[in-house]
C-alpha cells in the first residue's frame, strides 16, 4: 500500500505541474495570437488552434487527483443523515464504482487509441498532429483515476480518512 500511496504523491504532483503548464501554454499561444493580429493584421492559426489540442491533456489526467481531493462536484447532505457505518458502506460503493468505472474507460480509450494510432490519421489543423495523440489522453487519465480510486477504496475498507494518512 506504501507503495501505491508513494506512486499516486508522484502522479499528484506531475498531473499538476502537467496541467500548470498546459494551461500556460494555452494563455501565451492566445496572447501571441491577439498580439501578432494587432501588430500584423494577421495572425497564425495554429496558436489559436492549440488550446483546443491541449484541454484532454489538461482535463483527463487531473481527474484522479481531484477525486482524491474531493474536488470533484458532489453531494454532501448524505453525511449528516447517515450513520457512521453507512457512511462506511457508502465510501466503499463510491469508491469502487469510481474504480469500475476508471477500468472500463481506460479500456475504451485504449481501444480508441490504438484504432487511430492504427488508422494514422491527422487532424485537420495547421498543426499536424495525429489523431491518437488527442486520445491517448483518455486511457492515461483514467490509469491515473483507477491509481487514485484503487488507493481511496483500500483506505475506506480499512476505514482511515485521508487527513489520517498525510498526518503519517
Amino acid at each position: 500500500m506504501s507503495l501505491l500511496r508513494l506512486l499516486n504523491r508522484a502522479l499528484f504532483k506531475l498531473s499538476f505541474a502537467v496541467a500548470m503548464t498546459i494551461v500556460a501554454i494555452m494563455v501565451m499561444a492566445l496572447s501571441l495570437s491577439a498580439i501578432t493580429r494587432f501588430i500584423s493584421g494577421t495572425g497564425y492559426d495554429w496558436l489559436i488552434e492549440l488550446p483546443p489540442v491541449l484541454v484532454c491533456w489538461l482535463v483527463f489526467p487531473l481527474l484522479g487527483p481531484l477525486f482524491k481531493q474531493g474536488s470533484h462536484i458532489q453531494v454532501d447532505f448524505l453525511s449528516s443523515v447517515l450513520s457512521g457505518k453507512q457512511l462506511y458502506f457508502l465510501k466503499v460503493f463510491i469508491n469502487g464504482v469510481a474504480l469500475l468505472a476508471a477500468l472500463v474507460f481506460f479500456k475504451a480509450g485504449l481501444e480508441a487509441t490504438q484504432l487511430y494510432f492504427r488508422l494514422g490519421q491527422l487532424m485537420e489543423l495547421e498543426i499536424d498532429l495525429p489523431i491518437w495523440w488527442m486520445y491517448l489522453s483518455f486511457p492515461v487519465g483514467f490509469a491515473i483515476m483507477g491509481s487514485f480510486a484503487l488507493e481511496l477504496l483500500i483506505d475506506a475498507l480499512t476505514d482511515r480518512s485521508p487527513q489520517e494518512l498525510e498526518s503519517e
